[in-house]
């Protein structure tokens, strides 16, 4: 492979202005301080959680996702059209009998 490949594969990997080949190839480890001041300044341990923003990230996108929310709408909403439909069948039977 050409070295241009290489350093064009590897160039996301590692920032351009901290891995200079003259910081890098001194003999001193005193070249790499402004690499060192970097990294110690990045957050150490895990990252946060993310804020829960939606429903479809508190229900499904969580550590406890569950469709329960899903089924529960559709039981409810079954519910209400059968009484719906009920009640208008009864007004249906109040002056007429089958």
């Amino acid at each position: 492979m050409q070295p241009t490949l290489i350093r064009r594969q590897l160039g996301g990997l590692i920032p351009p202005k901290i891995a200079t080949p003259s910081i890098l190839s001194s003999g001193s480890g005193a070249g790499l301080g402004p690499l060192v001041n970097f990294y110690s300044k990045l957050p150490k341990g895990p990252a946060p959680a993310p804020a829960v923003r939606g429903l479809k990230e508190r229900y499904f996108n969580g550590k406890n996702a569950s469709a329960a929310p899903l089924l529960w709408t559709i039981v409810g909403l079954f519910t209400l059209g059968y009484t719906i439909d009920y009640q208008m069948h009864l007004k249906h039977h109040k002056n007429h009998a089958h």
